[in-house]
């Protein structure tokens, strides 16, 4: 590199050594740098370290020169060690320079991005909270990188970042969660460790209510749960039995409907647990998913011994479910009829952002085999009376009928459903008389569950 000019106010010896390729020589260059930084701080000259910063961002750190770039990196953490406390007013031109060799295909030189980037964070603590988002998008990559230092170096920083999160109070929240919906369906098992212990550290900071934001994260959090890491899905397990802890000790604030939603379209035990949960805790207020809750429950209850503990949780939100359709279900008949717009469920009274959510639930429904169901029409949450919508639960129960590979347990609990829905609900029942008969007619001289064996030909 060229003239004391180019440079100033760095000395040509700090440049030729900034730019050795020996790690010392550089080193020696660091340490000229902080004691140059450390005047200006002395003078309040925020120009000249701005300049410096500067310098050795666009010069060094983003130089096409490996050396160069590893010259930057230990000038930029020795700007930061000299700046003390008033590093937080340089935060953004300190850190983008790092966090961009955070990409570099050298992994030596990734790892001093490492280094350097935990010296800067050490020194500025909470005044790094602000930056907070790209932090977490650089160290997400690490998370993952190949490299075997490079991953304990970003683990050492990641360690900090979580203590400088947890004693703060001023993590924003709001603004980390759309990065953390995105990060959260990543397929990396890395990636997916390091997301699961980012929601573990801050649902433990008393300050921080992630149960606000869980309807936005639990289908991620299914997700993962599926993972081939026996790890991972224990961590991820761990996190979701903190939820729902927190769920039971305050369920008059959690979003059950918009989370409801979620758990019908993950058949498996934990999503089953945290539906009959749901349905003993918000009660009537799950009521109009019911047609989308029978469609995950129903086929669970065919299950063998291999899934008896789903097939015991899908049957008790089976029954939970069907205690909450009571007489006065049926009791709206003559103001549907009418057109009336008394009951706040009816479908045109909904805003258009929760139609468009629904758009997308039967869109995401249909990926994963449930087409053709008119599913969630749910109520306005915080206006009752919640209505039943009887329509849907009983065309739920008439494919399950209809289709020939109807487990026999299945099959029961879907007679019984209807039955049910005569005593409760006879006015709003009569009108489907004439579709479910015949179908009903035929289930009494059906086969399909004598063994093939003695089978009349």
């Amino acid at each position: 590199m060229n003239t004391e000019k180019d440079f100033s106010p760095l000395t040509p010896n700090i440049v030729r050594a900034l730019n050795d390729k020996l790690y010392e020589k550089r080193k020696v260059a660091a340490l000229e740098i902080e004691k140059l930084v450390r005047e200006f701080v002395a003078q309040n000259n925020s120009t000249q370290i701005r300049h410096v910063i500067q310098i050795l961002a666009s010069e060094f750190a983003l130089s096409q020169h490996p050396h160069s770039r590893k010259g930057g990196l230990i000038g930029l953490a020795a700007c930061s060690i000299a700046l003390g406390k008033d590093s937080g007013l340089y935060l953004k031109e300190l850190i983008e320079p790092v966090l961009t060799c955070f990409n570099d295909s050298d992994s030596r030189l990734r790892y001093y991005a490492c280094e350097a980037l935990y010296n800067i964070v050490k020194v500025a603590r909470g005044a790094v909270l602000p930056h907070f988002n790209l932090l977490f998008d650089g160290l997400s990559k690490l998370a993952a990188d190949p490299d075997p230092n490079v991953k304990s170096g970003s683990e050492l920083l990641d360690r900090l970042l979580k203590d400088i999160v947890t004693e703060s109070n001023k993590f924003d929240l709001v603004a980390f969660v759309p990065l953390l919906r995105e990060r959260i369906y990543s397929n990396n098992q890395y990636a997916r460790q390091f997301i699961i212990s980012w929601i573990h550290v801050l649902e433990s900071v008393p300050d921080i209510n992630l149960l606000d934001y869980l309807p936005e994260i639990l289908d991620g959090l299914f997700q993962i749960l599926g993972d081939n890491s026996k790890e991972i899905r224990r961590m991820c397990e761990v996190v979701l039995g903190e939820f729902l802890k927190e769920i039971k000790k305050t369920p008059s604030s959690v979003k059950f409907a918009e989370m409801a939603n979620i758990l019908v379209i993950h058949c498996q035990l934990t999503a089953m647990t945290w539906m009959r949960e749901f349905i003993q805790l918000a009660g009537r207020v799950v009521l109009p998913y019911s047609s989308g809750i029978l469609t995950a429950v129903l086929p669970c209850l065919s299950y063998d011994d291999r899934k008896k503990n789903t097939k015991e949780a899908a049957s008790a939100c089976n029954h939970s479910l069907m205690k909450l359709v009571t007489p006065e279900d049926d009791e709206d008949e003559e103001e549907e009829k009418s057109g009336s717009t008394v009951s706040p469920s009816r479908e045109d009274g909904h805003p258009k952002t929760e139609a468009d959510s629904n758009d997308m639930l039967n869109a995401s429904q249909e990926s994963v085999g449930f087409s053709n169901i008119s599913f969630f029409t749910p109520a306005i949450a915080d206006r009752p009376p919640v209505t039943l919508h009887l329509d849907g639960i009983v065309q739920v129960l008439d494919r399950h009928l209809h289709d020939s590979s109807t487990g026999m347990m299945t099959r029961i609990a879907v007679l019984k459903w209807l039955y049910h829905l005569y005593i409760k609900t006879p006015r709003k029942m009569f009108r489907h008389t004439d579709s479910l008969f015949p179908m009903l007619l035929k289930t009494l001289s059906d086969e399909s569950d004598e063994p093939k064996s003695i089978k009349r030909v």
